[in-house]
């Protein structure tokens, strides 16, 4: 299999920034990793905070312990400087990876050229 499809695998399938590893470009995988962790941090970190509050309803008792109720307030979706964290987040998330996918495949693919013209 050629480097490039390689490249491109491991940035699809494993996190982005493993395909720029793999062809040994560490600066461009920091990035991309680091941008990707930072938005994946704060993904996870509001889904937490929510499930917390949820929970903390349910000992309370404002919330009875029904699947129902449980999905109702899952459902709402948050709202204010919440909502446009998280729809950052999110962007930042997608556009890493599709940019870790084709940055890695062009590179491997140059390196791929580079082989066969020596």
């Amino acid at each position: 299999m050629k480097k490039s499809n390689k490249a491109a695998l491991f940035s699809a399938l494993v996190f982005p920034g493993a395909g720029h590893i793999f062809v040994k470009k560490y600066v461009s995988a920091a990035i991309l990793g680091g941008a990707s962790l930072a938005a994946l941090y704060l993904i996870i970190a509001n889904m937490l905070e929510r499930a917390q509050q949820i929970a903390d309803k349910i000992v309370r008792g404002e919330v009875s312990l029904d699947v129902a109720a449980i999905t109702e307030m899952l459902s709402r979706q948050p709202v204010g400087n919440d909502s446009q964290l998280l729809d950052v987040a999110w962007a930042v998330l997608i556009i890493s990876w599709l940019i870790g996918i084709a940055d890695s495949y062009r590179v491997g693919r140059a390196q791929d050229k580079t082989l066969i013209d020596n």
